[in-house]
């Protein structure tokens, strides 16, 4: 009867220790992970803060100024006096003289051939990011494109109306989706498609965007909320 070794035998390729040099590396990655993101986005709203004091500060008069008051450059004081400006800019347009005002100045721009399409589109869009809430993105979707088979990631804007919903040879429910390009998702395409040939996601509109800039790169994690959400509709199939 063989007897087995109290110690069992030495594999021929010892593990070897990862070197110093290997180490140094790992860490610094690992460093450069933490450090890109704070450390750029700091950069950016550094950035935008000077850029914002350089636009608004010469337009305020010197003695409101602190850099000619007092001396002292403090930045972002430009960014406060912006936001002064437009709240009170703001308050004073929801008034009846604020409104006639506007309505003066909108007569007036659009009698400018360049300047009123400029300013027209301009609009549209400051109302629908800031002013039209009800009308922004709240929903990521799936839809088939640019042939069936591929799926492409879009948000549902809408339900079409007017003209587009008249004239479409469709019967049932059509949605206003726009498909964002990768890396940079203010660009796309506006699609209308049949409800029935979108497919709605759990994930919120902030991940959909996540993924499309980091080019599929970067997938949300699953809410416990949208597992239970996702294990019900497929029990309901079931």
């Amino acid at each position: 009867m063989s007897q087995t070794p109290d110690h069992p035998p030495h594999s021929e390729h010892p593990r070897r220790r990862p070197s110093i040099l290997g180490f140094l590396r790992n860490n610094f990655l690992a460093g450069v992970v933490v450090i890109a993101p704070i450390g750029m986005t700091v950069w950016l709203i550094w950035t935008v803060i000077g850029w914002v004091d350089g636009a608004v500060l010469p337009f305020v008069p010197d003695r409101f100024n602190p850099e000619h008051a007092l001396g002292l450059n403090l930045r972002g004081m430009g960014v406060v006096f912006f936001l002064v400006f437009t709240v009170v800019l703001g308050w004073a347009a929801k008034g009846l003289v604020g409104r006639s005002f506007l309505r003066w100045g909108e007569s007036l721009v659009g009698r400018m051939p360049i300047i009123r399409s400029v300013y027209n589109g301009v609009k549209q869009i400051a109302e629908t990011v800031f002013a039209q809430s009800e009308t922004s993105f709240d929903t990521a979707c799936l839809i088939q494109y640019p042939r069936d088979g591929m799926w492409a990631l879009a948000f549902i804007s809408t339900s079409a109306k007017g003209e587009v919903a008249h004239v479409l040879p469709y019967d049932g429910d059509i949605v206003t989706v726009f498909m964002p390009t990768t890396p940079n998702p203010t660009s796309g395409f506006l699609l209308f498609v049949p409800r029935d040939d979108v497919i709605e996601l759990k994930m919120s509109v902030e991940d959909a965007a996540k993924l499309v800039i980091s080019a599929g790169l970067v997938y949300p994690q699953k809410k416990p909320e949208v597992i239970a959400a996702l294990d019900a509709a497929a029990a309901k199939a079931e």
